[in-house]
């Protein structure tokens, strides 16, 4: 490239949402081209996740032409965990896997490495290794990026490049991310048999599992575990608060510490036993509501997927490569659009916006708004883990003599744990999610 090359679409991050746009936007016949500063596209996405594919159903049958995805999740587990004991609820039902709701795990680098392909086949030109210093600004609109020395104009550009986004502080849309609103992923494939996999979880051949697990792992700090099946690994991982593992203090536990706390518990340790860690990675995740997420666009430029905050936590699921995907679409099409019908910088913001309101991601966005503030009681990783265990254990154990459990034991037992103000309060915060 020269430095006086111009581009009528330049994306930052190749990730599936900056992968995503560039595919629409080169489809559309818009000279683009996507800088990742990873040695290639899904580097620096070593471990694995879970797609949802049911709200991208409406994108074209092309797109899914040759995916590398995993396994279809039929069964899912929660796990709760106190000291040596250990609650399960599991469910396996075939309507996991089918549409609308269908989901399949995901090995990053390989979908990522995918999706580059189909990028470059539209005709975007994929530049991995290159790192975006800075916008270029003129009259209160972004006219390009800066690499190094060299300066690219663009008509528009789309900052897709993560949680810490650079690109969007850079434009003056937004600040450094506020590390209550960030939480930190410590992830790891385990390469196993498939067949192992599949005895272990209970499954049938191509079938997968997911399981959350909850309590001692994360030493009350809020946050949780997580286990997906892929055709031939496990990916095992856990995610924390970083605003209270900061908190925590030089005594606090590291987030390696976590993910070895996670391994340790036996339930976990016999479905990895065996196994051989192949990768491993760390990353931050956007914990944002629609009240605190930065701006998405301005004159020349539009921001998408994590640095957009399009993250969804339910607690017992949670989204990102779905809204990632959907919302570079929408960024595409929408630059498509507003390309053929005059000046690309000004019009594109407003169809964005306007495409994301029409879509799921803001949808589901606004439902899940009030959803970071409730999961950030810490109750829910240190008492309840244990006060369910604890019930159990009442209910299931006999003393001397054989005398059973009276309906006044296990009544004592609940009000202990469940049936009181703090836990009156938590279900009337969680009947507000």
């Amino acid at each position: 490239m020269a430095a006086s090359d111009r581009f009528d679409v330049v994306v930052v991050g190749g990730g599936p949402a900056g992968l995503s746009c560039a595919r629409e936007t080169a489809a559309a016949g818009l000279s683009t081209a996507l800088f990742e500063r990873g040695e290639e596209c899904g580097a620096k996405n070593v471990s694995g996740g879970r797609l949802y594919l049911g709200p991208l159903a409406d994108l074209p049958a092309g797109f899914w032409k040759d995916v590398p995805l995993e396994r279809r999740v039929v069964r899912e587990t929660l796990t709760l965990v106190s000291g040596a004991a250990t609650a399960s609820i599991d469910l396996r039902s075939p309507r996991l896997g089918e549409a609308p709701v269908e989901s399949r795990t995901v090995l990053r680098a390989r979908f990522d490495r995918w999706l580059a392909g189909r990028a470059v086949e539209a005709g975007a030109m994929v530049v991995p290794g290159a790192r975006v210093d800075g916008v270029l600004l003129r009259d209160g609109r972004v006219i390009g990026v800066r690499l190094g020395a060299d300066e690219i104009e663009a008509a528009v550009v789309v900052a897709a490049d993560g949680a810490l986004s650079r690109i969007a502080p850079a434009a003056g849309i937004g600040g450094p991310p506020r590390p209550d609103r960030l939480a930190i992923g410590v992830k790891e494939i385990v390469a196993l048999d498939p067949g192992r996999i599949e005895d272990r979880f209970g499954l049938e051949p191509g079938e997968g599992a997911a399981r959350l697990v909850i309590g001692d792992p994360t030493r009350g700090i809020p946050g949780g575990g997580f286990l997906y099946t892929n055709r031939d690994s496990i990916s095992v991982g856990v995610v924390a608060k970083l605003d209270a593992l900061g908190a925590a203090g030089p005594g606090g536990p590291e987030t390696h510490a976590l993910l070895e706390a996670l391994r340790a518990v036996p339930e976990v340790a016999r479905l990895l036993a065996g196994g051989e860690t192949t990768e491993y990675s760390a990353h931050l995740v956007p914990e944002l509501s629609v009240d605190d997420a930065p701006r998405r666009g301005m004159p020349g430029l539009l921001v998408a997927g994590d640095a957009a905050g399009f993250v969804v936590n339910h607690g017992f699921t949670v989204r990102g490569m779905d809204l990632a995907i959907a919302s570079g679409v929408i960024a595409g099409r929408a630059i498509a659009r507003a390309a053929s019908g005059g000046d690309p910088a000004t019009a594109a913001p407003a169809l964005y916006e306007r495409g994301l309101e029409e879509s799921f991601v803001m949808r589901d966005m606004e439902a899940a708004r009030r959803s970071i503030g409730f999961l950030s009681r810490d109750r829910l990783y240190s008492h309840y883990p244990r006060a369910v265990c604890a019930l159990l254990e009442d209910m299931f154990s006999f003393g001397p003599g054989g005398k059973g459990k009276t309906g006044t034991a296990l009544w004592k037992s609940a009000r202990t744990g469940f049936i009181n103000l703090r836990g009156l309060a938590d279900l009337w915060a969680m009947r507000r999610i």
